[in-house]
């Protein structure tokens, strides 16, 4: 493939794809890849590559937009109505699939890019479970003796720790939701009561 810098408009589209792709593929393989072995992987020159992206931050800002892009999607479909003790299982549980399948994005994102952008690019996932948190302690399910920010923050936090030990082999990704949302939901707990049913999630 030639690196001509004035390639039409769909070729570019189509290389930027194929680039960002790769990326993903490279970094969950070695999140210390370069641009050279992204590159080649994409099947494109170096040129081509820095033509779109100018450096490696620039290139795991894209696809850590990207990633995000594509979590919006599948949190957008999950139900969070209802009894908030399951809507939250099941919004925590689709929060760690992703978080599990993007873990080495996010590890590399948070090696090379600024910790506001890193932190700024779970906004949207925080306000999803922040607002099922906030409805869950309005109707008396959940605790209301912590802030609702610290309750979220939790949530999210148990979700990349148990990334972490499923990659170092301490936890199965199969039990990993089950431990999850069974820990959050205990976390949510006011103090003194039952643990929050799970049911419908």
């Amino acid at each position: 493939m030639t690196d001509d810098v004035r390639m039409p408009r769909a070729d570019a589209r189509r290389n930027i794809a194929a680039i960002l792709d790769a990326a993903v593929a490279g970094l969950a393989e070695d999140p210390d890849a370069s641009l050279g072995d992204i590159a080649r992987a994409a099947g494109v020159g170096r040129v081509t590559l820095y033509g779109h992206f100018k450096s490696r931050a620039e290139l795991l800002d894209a696809v850590l937009t990207r990633t995000m892009a594509e979590a919006d999607e599948v949190l957008d479909g999950v139900d969070t109505t209802g009894e908030p003790g399951a809507a939250l299982a099941r919004l925590v549980e689709a929060s760690w699939q992703i978080v599990h399948r993007f873990r080495a994005v996010l590890r590399a994102a948070g090696r090379e890019l600024p910790p506001e952008r890193l932190h700024g690019s779970h906004d949207r996932v925080r306000r999803r479970i922040q607002s099922v948190v906030e409805r869950g302690r309005r109707a008396g399910a959940f605790r209301t003796d912590l802030p609702a920010k610290w309750l979220t923050t939790t949530a999210i936090s148990l979700m990349h720790a148990a990334a972490e030990d499923c990659a170092a082999g301490r936890l199965s990704a199969r039990d990993a939701p089950r431990y999850i949302t069974a820990t959050v939901l205990a976390a949510l707990t006011p103090p003194g009561g039952p643990a929050p049913s799970r049911s419908g999630s």
